[in-house]
């Protein structure tokens, strides 16, 4: 019997421009593509409707079709990869593993004991950028350091980007190396305990007026200003070297969005503190945060009587997705304006956003309450009003999530801004010693 070469995918579920895929087909070995429902991941996930597991599910199986139409299959399972690739190594003669990087904790220590073990049954394992136009150690300032700040680490990525770096992976010329199997079945999500809410999920197509538009209407939640690509990005369905491409020539601005992505790979890896639940800026664990219950309970429902903080959460909840501006609105009423830990509000993003990636909401997060990188100044406290006057004026992204806002249905504010602003500035100060 040959031996083979197992492909494994993750956060990159697509079989065009896959740097992973492209060397396992160029390998030598005939290849199988596996994927692993990784019950480490879905044992935590409280609710069974989550719809990201839902999105995976149906991205297999758009895999699958093209799979089953040149003669593979995706070899799908449920399980820990610590019981499953046991089983693989078993079943099928093993000379190598392919996978491409991630970047999170718990990833880099399920892919450290799966490289361990593999070395044991004498299996290669390797891994490949693919997520990312650069990371790691890739751009660093002229002092051998990691850059803390967006503004240069832009800079030095734009003066280090080109044609190499965006260049597709042509994993089609080699489609005939994939193992000639009998298509197999993917576990449906019942079996795994989910259930499906078929729900319609954003096109991964490009839309290039929104693109070249984005600068100018990113900011006006009631309008379609963004590409919705985000959850493509996440899960991998469409590939960032195309998207960097396109962005070049259409717009600087959405570039730049794509270019925070990176950013904050980079900072994770550079600043593995931030991945244990710590600050960034590690002296704001001081803090001395209210942690209300009831008012988070309040943040959590959209039912804080500030319509476009009220309006975001309903967003999130109806749809799993929030416009971007609305987020940093949402995330700087929960932590300065009722001043509770930013980590409850990554915690209830991560549990709801469709995009949920560690690395950009941590970011968002620390941002809002003043402890990031590249942080808003504990100081500036976004008030909610001036906000919807600038960016909902008409409030029609407000209307379309309330529909009870002028009623005595709708809630009265939980705090009155001034106070609320007054009391979190004291809190700052106190925390970080800058009292009078």
């Amino acid at each position: 019997m040959s031996k083979i070469a197992l492909c494994w995918f993750r956060r990159d579920l697509r079989l065009h421009d896959n740097a992973a895929l492209y060397h396992a087909l160029k390998s030598g070995h005939k290849v199988l593509p596996i994927f692993i429902f990784d019950r480490e991941i879905l044992d935590k996930l409280q609710d069974k409707k989550d719809r990201r597991v839902e999105f995976i599910h149906q991205a297999l199986s758009g895999m699958q079709e093209e799979l089953v139409s040149i003669g593979s299959s995706l070899s799908v399972h449920y399980g820990k990869p610590s019981e499953i690739f046991p089983m693989l190594l078993e079943q099928y003669e093993v000379a190598e593993i392919y996978t491409n990087h991630d970047y999170e904790l718990y990833a880099n220590e399920r892919d450290n004991m799966i490289k361990e073990y593999a070395m044991t049954e004498n299996v290669a394992f390797h891994t490949f950028k693919d997520q990312a136009i650069f990371e790691k150690n890739e751009v660093l300032s002229g002092a051998g350091t990691p850059y803390t700040v967006f503004t240069p680490y832009s800079r030095k990525w734009k003066e280090k980007v080109n044609e190499f770096y965006l260049k597709s992976y042509p994993t089609e010329e080699y489609f005939q190396n994939f193992l000639t199997v009998k298509p197999s079945e993917i576990p449906t999500l019942a079996s795994m305990g989910f259930e499906a809410i078929g729900m319609k999920f954003p096109s991964k197509e490009v839309r290039e007026l929104i693109v070249k538009n984005y600068a100018e209407k990113r900011d006006f939640p009631a309008i379609m200003g963004t590409t919705r690509l985000s959850v493509h990005l996440r899960f991998g369905t469409i590939s960032i070297r195309e998207l960097a491409r396109k962005a070049q020539g259409l717009s600087e601005t959405w570039l730049n969005e794509l270019i925070w992505r990176d950013f904050y790979f980079n900072i994770l890896h550079h600043f593995p503190h931030i991945g244990k639940g710590q600050a960034f800026r590690i002296q704001y664990d001081a803090m001395q945060w209210r942690n209300n219950e009831d008012e988070f309970q309040k943040w959590c429902q959209g039912k804080t009587g500030y319509p476009i903080v009220d309006a975001g959460m309903r967003e999130l909840n109806t749809t799993g997705f929030m416009h971007n501006r609305v987020r940093m609105i949402v995330a700087s009423f929960l932590t300065k304006h009722l001043l509770i830990d930013w980590r409850w509000g990554e915690a209830y993003f991560a549990q709801k956003l469709l995009d949920f990636d560690f690395s950009a909401n941590n970011g968002g997060w620390q941002w809002a309450s003043g402890s990031g990188c590249d942080a808003a100044p504990y100081f500036r406290v976004f008030n909610p009003t001036l906000q919807t006057q600038k960016f909902d004026k008409q409030l029609e992204y407000i209307k379309t999530w309330i529909p009870e806002l002028n009623s005595f249905d709708y809630p009265q504010p939980i705090v009155n801004h001034e106070f609320a602003r007054n009391r979190v500035l004291e809190a700052y100060k106190v925390a970080l010693g800058k009292g009078d």
